[in-house]
């Protein structure tokens, strides 16, 4: 510890202790031909120097502390008659794992009524990491948390038309609100398990995105791709203090410690962040074992490519496993109607 203290610049003599310092969740002994299981370390300090100077780590880092940037002046997605929200996933255990530490889920409603209600999707990802059977509980657990609260809150708020109510939680709030409820159960019933989480709620054109850990989001339209979500990862961390290169991380031998995740500590730190969505535009959730093996290039041409999203969430896996597959695998692609 005192290492990664001299690593981001911190006082080994520090008397302010943090929740985060206190707990650290190590993974069982890998499986002989697969890369470490993610280890949640804590490099405490304040999260505001990093990227110094750097005006995207900047923008980054607002984000993570719950500050939401203005949204850029985009078209409104108005559907045409059948056109909505279409989605499709695949998760995968991978050419190496014995079992697959990765949960998702995804759900739409959609109506038609004089109401007029907006349609609204719910899409989580989430990459389990504590040994064999922990890994998958956390995940599972977080998953099926999320969704109950996600669905209770926003989705029946909508029913019952309460969501003008000025006395409920913000979409954000709920969305905070769920990852703490998840990570308050796999703390205590899976003590030494812990997970990633990455959930989007899409109402009409405005995607709420909650985070922790790195499992990532991806907007993606024609002119490119650009990462949503900020990794809760040492190496990440490195890379916006300037002492790390992408090149560098890619190897590094700690480029699995997160410092972040659920399961970690009995308060957590969830980064909101809310985007317009273009029309015609594509969401990506996914989890390490994609990212990890298949560059933001290639995943852009491959969505791009594939005007079923099913089907290029079929591809994208199968590039994952072509390249080794060392890991689970999980992808959820919104395509957005326009």
């Amino acid at each position: 510890m005192n290492l990664l203290r001299r690593i981001l610049g911190l006082s080994a003599n520090s008397s302010a202790t943090s929740a985060e310092d206190r707990v650290t969740i190590t993974q069982g002994e890998p499986e002989p031909s697969s890369p470490p299981e993610p280890v949640i370390e804590s490099p405490s300090g304040d999260q505001s120097t990093a990227g110094s100077g750097n005006a995207q780590a900047s923008e980054q880092l607002a984000d993570a502390a719950g500050q939401t940037r203005q949204l850029p002046p985009l078209e409104t997605v108005v559907p045409l008659p059948g056109q909505r929200l279409t989605f499709g996933q695949l998760s995968d255990v991978g050419m190496v794992r014995g079992n697959n530490q990765d949960a998702m889920y995804s759900f739409i409603a959609s109506s038609s009524s004089s109401d007029d209600l907006v349609d609204v999707g719910l899409f989580v990802v989430a990459d389990g990491m504590g040994g064999h059977h922990d890994g998958e509980k956390a995940s599972a657990i977080t998953v099926r948390i999320v969704a109950r609260h996600v669905l209770n809150e926003i989705v029946l708020g909508l029913l019952d038309q309460v969501m003008d109510d000025p006395d409920r939680p913000s979409i954000s709030e709920v969305l905070r609100q769920a990852v703490q409820t998840a990570n308050d159960t796999v703390t205590e019933e899976i003590p030494e398990g812990g997970t990633t989480v990455t959930i989007a709620v899409i109402m009409g054109d405005l995607a709420y995105i909650a985070h922790v850990g790195d499992s990532r989001a991806y907007l993606i339209t024609e002119d490119g791709i650009e990462q949503i979500t900020r990794d809760h990862s040492l190496v990440q961390r490195l890379i916006e203090l300037d002492q790390l290169t992408l090149e560098e991380a890619a190897e590094h031998p700690q480029r699995n410690v997160l410092y972040r995740a659920i399961g970690q500590s009995e308060t957590l730190d969830v980064d909101a962040i809310t985007r317009r969505l273009p029309p015609h535009s594509r969401l990506v959730l996914c989890s390490d074992g994609l990212w990890n093996l298949v560059s933001e290039q290639v995943i852009h041409e491959t969505v791009l490519r594939f005007g079923n999203p099913q089907e290029a969430c079929n591809k994208l896996v199968d590039m994952a496993n072509e390249r080794g597959g060392p890991d689970n695998i999980t992808v959820i692609l919104v395509q957005v109607p326009g």
